[in-house]
Order: structure tokens, then C-alpha cells, then sequence
């Protein structure tokens, strides 16, 4: 016989019951308007795995009095869609709504988005998707003008405590696990519900008796929530540089841990600080290039683990050091100027002059038609640049 999962047994059937996301369930709030009136809109869903999207899905088309219809984009392809498709007619003929949420959504490729695309805009269907992803890049234009997208955010602690005492109530296991285990469970859930409940089941399973140790033992390690390839790889690198620009060390060392135990690659972090020594330290630590330069050489050389260590070195540097951006604005307006100017003829005296006719067109000479003699440390009274160009400093 199946064991029905408690995470399956525990989910709510009403909005009411929904633990989190207070800023969309709620007295006027979004979804349990949506819900009052009645009236279908398509939904994308954007948040953290283990936060309630499915169930809130599920709820809403429940609401609606909708055929509920549930698919993976992870398992499922364009012959599937096309098989909801069919389905939804039928019930189109039987005055049903047809709800289609797509698990994932983000994994389905612009093709696939493209074959329900023309369902959603009839009414046919109306979707509701999920993803773990940015929206903005994974779903396509015209579904995503076509959808409410919602920010479901990762539960607070107490939240997930919330969780876990309904599930302890639920399996009678009140007398078998202490209130420090069960902070515990939460602490290392990182606000996904569905971790929780893994772990509190499993935990539950191994003894008769739960304690911190038992959880250690049936969650073994906390496997933080970054994808390489995914908002939270951006995110992280983001809140690192944007540490070591505001000079908190602490902060700095906090999120090069985070990436470096998410399996990220030194390099691309040295990388980021070899640019970082340049873009906001420049000229008010000339000497930060070639150290985050030579971070990144070591890290060739070195590997991990021990790589980590020069990492934690340069990055309390690079925050200590003292910033200036002058060199990187000066070269964004260099670009600017010569976006907007790019075919100003270069001033004769800037010319070489190799040939007896380009000395005779004043090639390297002043305006007076004298010959500008260029030696080390020369430094003419008038500008380089071609005449014609705004007065504007480049270099401020």
C-alpha cells in the first residue's frame, strides 16, 4: 500500500488555510479577490520551490468550479498540450472552464509556449504557471502580457513552524519530537515547506523519540537553493559586489560562501573581482588590479578548496580598500562622445607624417605650421581632441 506523503496530506484546500503570502491571501487581497468574482484570469506564479504554488493553483481553479488539468514542463511536450487542448473543447461544448497549470513553465522551450498561446487568448484555456525563474526571460512576450504575474515569496521561519506544528497535530506526534527539534527542522528548510515536511516525516520515521540529532541525521546537509544557470546565480554575484562597494566585509564574505558552497566557479567570482578592482576602486587603489588579478591566477594554479582562502583575502581587501569610480565614468562618457561622434577628423598635429606629401598637408605640425617636437613628459597648452567636439571633460 502507498504511504501517502505528508506534505500531499497536509495541503490546504482553501485559501484560508494557506500558511504565508500575506500580501496576496487575504480580506481584498489579489487572489481571494480573483476568486470572489469568479472571473478566470491567467496567472504566472514566480517564486521559490516548496512555497504553495501548485496548491494555490489548485485552490483558485477549485474556486472557480474549473476542470483542473495539471502538467510538467520537465515531462511533458507539445503533444501533451495538444491533448489538453482537445480536452478543453470538449468541456468548452459543456460549458466547463478549463484550467491548465503548467508546473515549470519556464523549462518549456518558445515552441511548445507558442502551441497553447492561441487557446489562452480565446478563453479556451486559462493558465496558470509556475516558475522558479524570471519571468521576464523564460516565458514569452505575448503570454506573459496576456497574465497576472504574482511574487510568491520563500516562508518566514515562523511560518514554517506554523507548518510543522499542523503536521506534528495531524500525525498525533506531538509527544515524539521537542520544540528544539523542530526549530531546527525549520532553520533548515530555508523556507520551503516541502523540505520541511520531508525532513519532519523522515525524522519521525527514524525514531521514537526526535531530537537535533535525529534531524541532522534525515536532513544530513542544508542544499542551498542556486542554480548556476538561474536568478539566484545572478542574485548572489549581485549582493557580493554590491558588499564590497559598500566596504561590508562581513556581508562580502557571507555570499562568496554562499556561491563557493553552491558548487559556483571560483573563476567566475575572481573574475567579477578582477573587473570590481577597476570599476570601484580604480585609481583610489591602483594596486587592487593586480591583486584581484593575481586571486584569479592563484586560482588556476591553487584549485579548491584552498582557492577559497585566497578568495576570502582578496574580497576583505578589495571592501577595505578605498573606492573611486572616476576612471570607470570617464570611460562610459569616452564611449558616449565617441558614439555620438565617431568620424571627427583626427588635428594634424596628432598626425604622423611619413611622407614628404603629408608633410607638406601639415601632418604633425601646429597650427602656426611649426613641427611639434613630442618628447617624454610634453604636455601641449591646447586640447588633443578634435576641434569640433562639446568642451565637456571626458576625465573628471
Amino acid at each position: 500500500m502507498n504511504r501517502i506523503p505528508l506534505a500531499e496530506k497536509l495541503r490546504p484546500e482553501k485559501l484560508s488555510d494557506v500558511i504565508g503570502q500575506s500580501h496576496l491571501i487575504g480580506p481584498d487581497k489579489i487572489l481571494n479577490k480573483i476568486v470572489e468574482k469568479n472571473e478566470p484570469v491567467n496567472l504566472i506564479f514566480w517564486g521559490p520551490p516548496g512555497i504553495g504554488k501548485t496548491t494555490l493553483a489548485r485552490i483558485i481553479a477549485t474556486g472557480w468550479k474549473s476542470d483542473f488539468i495539471e502538467i510538467s514542463a520537465v515531462t511533458s511536450g507539445k503533444k501533451d498540450v495538444e491533448k489538453v487542448v482537445e480536452h478543453a473543447r470538449l468541456n468548452w461544448n459543456l460549458q466547463i472552464r478549463t484550467v491548465l497549470f503548467v508546473d515549470e513553465i519556464h523549462r518549456f522551450n518558445k515552441a511548445q509556449q507558442d502551441a497553447f498561446l492561441p487557446h489562452v487568448e480565446s478563453g479556451l484555456i486559462t493558465l496558470i504557471g509556475a516558475t522558479t525563474e524570471n519571468p521576464s526571460f523564460e516565458i514569452i512576450t505575448p503570454l506573459l502580457s496576456r497574465s497576472r504575474v504574482l511574487v510568491l515569496n520563500p516562508l518566514a521561519k515562523t511560518e514554517i513552524l506554523q507548518v510543522l506544528r499542523r503536521a506534528v497535530k495531524l500525525e498525533n506526534a506531538t509527544k515524539k519530537i521537542d520544540k528544539k527539534s523542530l526549530d531546527y527542522i525549520a532553520e533548515l528548510s530555508g523556507g520551503d515547506a516541502r523540505t520541511a515536511l520531508g525532513n519532519l516525516e523522515l525524522s519521525l520515521s527514524l525514531s521514537e523519540k526526535v531530537t537535533v540529532e535525529t534531524v541532522k541525521t534525515a536532513a544530513q546537509k542544508i542544499v542551498p537553493g542556486y542554480d548556476k544557470k538561474g536568478d539566484m546565480h545572478y542574485d548572489v554575484i549581485s549582493a557580493f559586489i554590491k558588499s564590497m562597494r559598500g566596504s561590508d566585509i562581513d556581508a562580502a564574505l557571507y555570499y562568496l560562501a554562499r556561491m563557493i558552497q553552491a558548487g559556483e566557479d571560483p573563476k567566475f567570482i575572481a573574475r567579477r573581482m578582477v573587473i570590481f578592482a577597476s570599476e570601484d576602486i580604480g585609481l583610489a587603489g591602483n594596486h587592487a588590479l593586480t591583486l584581484a588579478l593575481s586571486a584569479f591566477q592563484s586560482i588556476e594554479r591553487v584549485g579548491m578548496p584552498e582557492g577559497g582562502i585566497i578568495l576570502s583575502h582578496v574580497t576583505v581587501a578589495l571592501c577595505k580598500s578605498p573606492k573611486s569610480r572616476q576612471t570607470y565614468d570617464a570611460w562610459h562618457r569616452a564611449l558616449d562622445l565617441a558614439n555620438k561622434s565617431p568620424n571627427h577628423p583626427v588635428p594634424l598635429v596628432l598626425r604622423n607624417a611619413p611622407t614628404k606629401l603629408m608633410k607638406d598637408l601639415n601632418y604633425g605640425k601646429t597650427k602656426s605650421g611649426e613641427s611639434q617636437k613630442w618628447t617624454a613628459g610634453h604636455h601641449a597648452d591646447a586640447s588633443y581632441l578634435p576641434d569640433d567636439l562639446p568642451p565637456d571633460p571626458i576625465f573628471q
